[in-house]
């Protein structure tokens, strides 16, 4: 069963890419956000058939038990921005009733990820303001991490009937932004570290 490798950028996954294309297991870079993410994965399911995707890239931890490096697997996956404003009330396209927010992570039975598990928020605006990161924390609390696709990724793949899950090196936590707290390149070569593992393991 070889996965199909979904990542936003090239330089998230560039390191694993000999591995990929010796192993002939294929991959997608869709572009940032949830609409590129969305397009060119749908175009690349509808061109080639995979047992499953495997979502892979970095994010930001809304809590500090995570370390800066750490790679996790994402369980569900929250549109966290898909609704409207009431006031200063929020309704969620759940509570509108014209759909679903939440999608989750769905394995193959015979493929494991010995990572931790945790509740994600995909947004098109990446929180950096104190005001809106408590909101954050008082609506979901249960939320550890942010990115910007990896909901449309479980969004499409649930469309399409492929198992899904998602992987993520944190390279920051969600706070005012910082760029100097922020290590991208340790995030990016535990991800790798992970991913080439999980290749070579199980391929």
């Amino acid at each position: 069963m070889k996965p199909l490798i979904v990542a936003a950028t090239t330089f998230e996954i560039q390191d694993s890419i000999p591995l990929l294309e010796e192993k002939g297991i294929p991959y997608v870079v869709t572009g940032v956000g949830m609409t590129a993410t969305a397009h060119q994965l749908t175009k690349a399911l509808l061109s080639q058939r995979v047992d499953f995707v495997l979502n892979v890239g970095i994010a930001g931890s809304v809590i500090r038990e995570l370390s800066i490096g750490e790679v996790v697997a994402v369980e569900t996956d929250h549109f966290y921005e898909l609704g409207a404003e009431d006031g200063d009330r929020f309704l969620s396209i759940e509570e509108m009733g014209f759909g679903q927010a939440t999608y989750r992570s769905c394995m193959p039975k015979d493929i494991s990820l010995p990572l931790p598990a945790v509740a994600a928020i995909t947004v098109n605006k990446v929180h950096g303001n104190e005001k809106s990161i408590q909101t954050l924390k008082e609506h979901l609390p249960h939320i550890a991490v942010e990115s910007m696709e990896g909901a449309a990724v479980l969004y499409v793949c649930e469309k399409e009937g492929i198992p899904c899950c998602q992987v993520r090196a944190i390279s920051n936590y969600v706070e005012r932004r910082n760029k100097e707290a922020w290590n991208i390149p340790l995030a990016i070569a535990n991800l790798n570290r992970w991913l080439r593992s999980f290749v070579e393991n199980n391929y």
